[in-house]
């Protein structure tokens, strides 16, 4: 069994790379799904030497297979949002208390002490459905941050433009997350120039409002809010870390994460830095389910390790899917 502490106490990419192999042969041997991915692929935990060589899961299969490295404990099932009539992603997490570690230390590691800040929440499309795991995430933040001015906002965007300028005019430090259709609909309600409030949206209109370009959507919300840099954070249902850009969407990981870039045309060759191809990810809090993923998302690295994300496969471009039949 790997030691959670081992992974949260990585501090160079030495102790990165060891880690990421125990944690890929633990996987090997106890995750069948993964294992039944890597027997197809011919490729034996004695044939891994770099976490180059390790295989990735396609993502899909978490829309399909229980991808567990735990068997037969299970303390909360997270679940992706999807279209009508859409197979969505679950995630089987035998220990929340992982997640809970992840996601803590990973926004201490780049916003500092949670309760220096006020966190609001503008996530109406999350907090409509179950078992969203940004919501959790941001509940637990909410709730770690000892403010009883954080909270959740749905459709009480009056409440929440008047509670923005009232904790600006205390200078208090602020953190607003929001999902990009509901803070498009903040700034068409009013225009803030804030000074004390950091802005990170969390992804696209879900469906409410015609796709933007990311670079078009960050400056309509730099405009709007009246700040220079508009923050992103990189997570999905299937991981239990988050990469968070600071501006420019430039994304960097936490220690325990790591984004490789794999070629369009063959998904088992991994790419030199700066090169665009679909992203990988390792994210060794994923140690109970799986944490080598191939996703759908196409993006580039740069030389000191951050990534850019430069959109989706369109799913003719997926190559390799017929390793799915398991």
């Amino acid at each position: 069994m790997i030691k959670t502490e081992d992974i949260f106490n990585i501090k160079t990419e030495d102790q990165f790379n060891s880690v990421a192999l125990d944690v890929f042969r633990f996987q090997f041997e106890n995750n069948l799904v993964y294992r039944s991915f890597c027997d197809l692929l011919y490729k034996h935990s004695s044939d891994i030497k770099e976490i180059k060589d390790i295989p990735f899961l396609p993502i899909q299969f978490f829309k399909t297979h229980k991808v567990t490295s735990i068997e037969n404990i299970t303390s909360k099932i997270f679940e992706s949002s999807g279209t009508t009539g859409s197979v969505n992603s679950k995630h089987y997490i035998s220990d929340l208390s992982i997640y809970e570690t992840s996601f803590l230390n990973g926004f201490s590691n780049f916003y500092g002490n949670i309760e220096d800040y006020t966190i609001l929440a503008l996530l109406p499309s999350y907090l409509e459905r179950n078992n969203s795991s940004l919501v959790y995430m941001v509940n637990d933040l909410i709730k770690k941050s000892n403010n009883p001015e954080s909270g959740f906002y749905l459709d009480n965007l009056e409440t929440l433009k008047d509670t923005l300028i009232r904790l600006e005019s205390k200078g208090q430090k602020t953190l607003l997350i929001g999902v990009s259709f509901a803070l498009l609909d903040l700034i068409e309600l009013h225009q803030f120039k804030l000074k004390n409030t950091i802005i990170i949206e969390t992804g696209g209109m879900k469906g409410k409002r015609k796709e933007l370009v990311k670079s078009e959507l960050h400056d309509i919300l730099k405009q709007g809010f009246g700040v220079s840099h508009i923050h992103s954070e990189y997570g999905m249902t299937e991981l239990l870390s988050q990469a968070y850009s600071k501006g420019e969407g430039v994304f960097n990981c936490p220690p325990w994460m790591k984004v490789l870039i794999r070629s369009t045309t063959d998904p088992l060759e991994i790419l030199e830095n700066k090169k665009s191809g679909g992203i990988n990810v390792i994210d060794l809090a994923n140690v109970n389910s799986c944490s080598f993923i191939a996703t759908q998302d196409l993006g580039k690295i740069h030389q000191d390790n951050s990534f850019e994300v430069l959109g989706r496969f369109d799913q003719a471009d997926i190559r390799g899917c017929n390793l799915m039949v398991l």
